[in-house]
């Protein structure tokens, strides 16, 4: 004779906490059907003699077992993009990424590999007819060695200054902690946006600053307007006080607006194009001042206005102050000379 053996004993819990913070418990019985003969004496017991009541009840005594709770994932929106981006680099590439050398590194290698396509341009000059017929000032085209001494300045300063003070920082500051959740899309172009138009302000209060006193522009900002016509390399040419007082700010500005660490990387990178694209010298009309309406990038054209006439022109990145100084200056591009 065939009996069905109910094992209550065998069962899982699944344990389900929902967005809204409330809890499901699942529970799911097994049922295993065996074929086999109930001894004498044995209670026999048949399915359909189960009333829905008693499996109620069994249902309902089960749930009361208490389980551990279960983070509640928070979704957001870009999480899906970046998170997986994120959960790698701290995964593989911690000490990479968590190392104070980190941001120095990424600055200079892109001020190098921005740097070097328009080196080259610069060095082929009218044999590249297609390119040079954008350069702003086509007289002064810039030499081998103009190059190697501008970039030998920055090469050096980075060395003996810019590495020295992030070793002096690792002695008395605490490494800050990396955050285990990516930034959203929003929040990282929020912050790359804001960290830009904070050192916007602070470089053309500064710079206008120098400019007006003597004094100033003769120690300290002199450096970089050794050439009227400047090229990609002269980007980094800066005299130690104002290499160090850019430093802090693009260190500072980012801890003040609490941004991610991915979001400092992407503004560091970004800000860096910016800075090479203002002095290589060519109005490129693919270059982002022209990609980006209303005039709101100055760009290669404004910043080489400014080494022209020193007086004008001071924002590094954005157009709005110089508008509402007075001090912005629409390019005159000059033509060769025969």
């Amino acid at each position: 004779m065939v009996f069905v053996n109910l094992v209550y004993s065998r069962f899982v819990f699944v344990h389900i906490e929902t967005l809204c913070g409330g809890k499901l418990l699942i529970c799911f019985f097994f049922f295993f059907l065996t074929e086999s003969k109930v001894p004498s004496g044995a209670r026999r017991i048949k399915p359909d003699l189960i009333s829905q009541q008693q499996l109620r009840t069994r249902m309902l005594n089960a749930s009361e077992l208490s389980l551990p709770s279960l983070p509640s994932p928070r979704l957001r929106p870009g999480d899906r993009l970046l998170q997986p981006l994120w959960d790698h680099l701290l995964l593989h590439h911690r000490p990479l990424v968590s190392s104070p050398f980190l941001p120095v590194m990424l600055a200079f290698s892109s001020y190098f590999v921005f740097s070097l396509p328009f080196a080259a341009l610069d060095l082929l000059g009218e044999r590249v007819p297609s390119f040079h017929k954008y350069k702003i000032q086509p007289d002064r085209q810039p030499t081998l060695g103009m190059m190697v001494k501008s970039f030998m300045a920055a090469f050096l300063n980075h060395i003996f200054f810019v590495l020295p003070a992030v070793v002096i920082g690792m002695l008395f500051l605490p490494a800050p902690a990396l955050p285990q959740e990516a930034p959203t899309l929003y929040e990282l172009v929020t912050q790359s946006l804001a960290s830009l138009l904070l050192f916007d302000t602070q470089y053309f209060i500064w710079h206008l600053v120098h400019h007006k006193q003597p004094q100033l522009y003769r120690w300290v900002h002199a450096v970089h307007h050794e050439y009227t016509a400047p090229f990609s390399w002269s980007t980094e040419q800066l005299s130690i006080p104002e290499l160090m007082t850019v430093g802090f700010w693009s260190n500072m500005d980012p801890v003040l607006l609490k941004c991610h660490p991915l979001s400092i990387w992407c503004v560091t990178v970004f800000s860096l194009w910016l800075s090479v694209e203002d002095h290589v010298g060519y109005d490129l009309p693919w270059a982002l001042n022209h990609l980006v309406p209303f005039g709101l990038l100055g760009g290669a054209p404004a910043h080489d206005m400014h080494h022209q006439r020193p007086s004008r022109n001071y924002a590094p990145f954005f157009s709005h102050w110089d508008r509402i100084s007075g001090t912005a200056v629409a390019l005159k591009k000059k033509t060769r000379t025969k």
